[in-house]
């Protein structure tokens, strides 16, 4: 069964988008081990980027979200190509801090509340599309939902949650948007406030077995929702051998020199699904060497 589903009121006035987000969460802890308030706070922030990429239109396009504050999570990076398959990472995967004051995981402790969330399209153009807004609270959804309202003028209701077991595996993770297109009248914005108001946690509907579709429904219930589409998106790294080619080579002539030098070979692991490229000394003098051709 598809895990992101997409439903529109029947007027066009505003759609929902839902992702059962398990497997990803599920994947983010497994490749960076870590603890169970990042586990919370990237896999918010990854379910987010996927929901946002998948509403990107090139077949290119990608979006990356990234989140600078003063929490000791240190920088959170979430990477979403247009087909929704997300990828991410953080500067300190084990932070263990006190619940909050209700009893839930920290998130925005971890992450912190005083930074930056900065929002950057890549849409195939000479340069990306950059946003960078002030962060709200530090717990992902608010601040996603303020960056549609700063800047892009489009009113956004986001929800994201990650449920964690003991054992530090997951036990439910999702997150839903409703966006309201220009002309949504009053009456559409009564009844999605309604529906919206004490609405359970995303990830708590998500542990009780109910659907996408049938919570996509639920959010838009009357407006006629009509279904626009579905995926399967899942946690999806591109590295490559190639690409990690063109990073060392980036590093310039004369790094590249000391490295072959040193006699040594060289691990280079990838950031967001940890895997390793071994580059022997005549790997990299033959890289130095391209540069020069």
């Amino acid at each position: 069964m598809k895990n992101l589903y997409r439903v529109i009121s029947n007027d066009g006035s505003a759609f929902a988008a839902v992702l059962d987000g398990k497997d990803i969460v599920s994947e983010i802890e497994r490749i960076h081990k870590s603890s169970a308030v990042i586990t919370a706070g990237l896999g918010r922030l990854t379910i987010a980027a996927s929901l946002m990429g998948y509403m990107l239109k090139g077949d290119d396009d990608s979006i990356t979200l990234r989140v600078d504050a003063d929490g000791p999570a240190g920088q959170l990076v979430a990477v979403a190509d247009s087909r929704g398959n997300v990828k991410s990472c953080v500067t300190n995967p084990v932070v263990e801090i006190p619940l909050n004051s209700q009893g839930k995981l920290d998130v925005s402790g971890a992450v912190g509340k005083n930074g930056t969330l900065s929002v950057i399209k890549d849409l195939g153009l000479k340069e990306p599309y950059v946003g960078v807004i002030p962060l709200v609270s530090g717990e992902i959804a608010e601040d996603i939902a303020n960056y549609y309202a700063t800047s892009e003028q489009i009113p956004t209701v986001c929800s994201l949650g990650v449920l964690i077991n003991p054992d530090l595996s997951v036990k439910s993770a999702g997150g839903f948007l409703i966006q309201l297109l220009p002309f949504a009248d009053e009456s559409c914005i009564d009844i999605i406030e309604k529906n919206i108001a004490g609405f359970p946690p995303i990830s708590q509907l998500f542990a009780e077995g109910r659907t996408p579709e049938e919570i996509a429904n639920r959010l838009l219930e009357g407006l006629n929702p009509e279904p626009l589409d579905s995926a399967q998106v899942s946690y999806k790294c591109d590295c490559s051998r190639q690409r990690t080619e063109r990073i060392l080579m980036s590093i310039g002539e004369k790094e590249l020199s000391e490295i072959v030098d040193e006699g040594k070979d060289i691990t280079v692991s990838c950031h967001f699904c940890g895997k390793e490229y071994i580059f022997t000394p005549k790997d990299v003098l033959r890289l130095k060497e391209s540069i020069s051709d």
